[in-house]
């Protein structure tokens, strides 16, 4: 089979294997949190005459069968996520390996984790993951900037990865550097009701489980191309 299909078809069960680990990871450490947040997210924040503050809780959260209609969500979402993640890790490595950076499990670590990177990790720099109930800019403005800053890090990191001159390497870094140069939107308070540990915990967890997902995602397809039947036949 030519690299290409080879790849492709490698990236699609990987992106299947990724998938379902990011979601099975997901539901285990982000959905509890999630829950917790909504709970701070639909209360109200009542001062009483003598200046005190008391938060009226809201209601009970949704029965089981909308929280499981919420689990299957996730799950699809994330699967579509990570095979469309597949398919763009899988296209960019059977592209680099015309040029003869054939692709091994090792390289697709590597590839993995600069995924990450532009897609996650950098973008968390200027708009890290949030919980329901924190205050955010206008999503507009903030989807631009996302696209912007994964656009800029992949190609940043593509020139300082298979660049042979110094320009290459200049334009990699100032590519990664210019979205944070302009700075992400915020909003013009970060006032809200969700306790900063528990959005803190949120941001940590969602970059933890990307990371490995990602890795997985990478290290499998570059394993799958690498130990097609075709190439070990050639």
């Amino acid at each position: 089979m030519p690299v290409i299909p080879r790849t492709l078809s490698g990236a699609l069960i990987a992106g299947l294997v990724a998938g379902l680990l990011a979601a099975a990871l997901n539901l285990w450490t982000l959905t509890p949190l999630i829950l917790q947040a909504e709970v701070f997210e639909g209360a109200t924040l009542h001062v009483h005459d003598d200046g005190v503050e008391h938060l009226h809780e809201a209601p009970p959260p949704p029965g089981a069968a909308q929280a499981g209609s919420r689990s299957l969500g996730t799950v699809a979402t994330t699967l579509v996520a990570y095979l469309g993640f597949g398919l763009v890790l899988g296209a960019g490595m059977a592209a680099a390996a015309r040029w003869g950076h054939e692709p091994t499990a090792r390289t697709g670590l590597l590839w993995g984790l600069a995924g990450f990177a532009a897609v996650q990790l950098a973008p968390a720099v200027g708009l890290p993951p949030e919980l329901p109930g924190l205050a955010s800019a206008d999503l507009g403005a903030r989807q631009m900037w996302w696209a912007l800053c994964v656009a800029a890090t992949a190609t940043g990191l593509a020139a300082l990865a298979f660049g042979r001159s110094l320009p290459f390497l200049v334009l990699g870094a100032a590519l990664v550097l210019l979205p944070h140069a302009l700075g992400a939107p915020q909003p013009a308070s970060h006032e809200g009701l969700v306790p900063p540990g528990l959005a803190a915990l949120f941001a940590t967890r969602s970059l933890g489980v990307a990371a490995l997902s990602w890795a997985v995602l990478g290290a499998l397809t570059g394993a799958l191309a690498e130990r097609s039947p075709a190439r070990r036949t050639a």
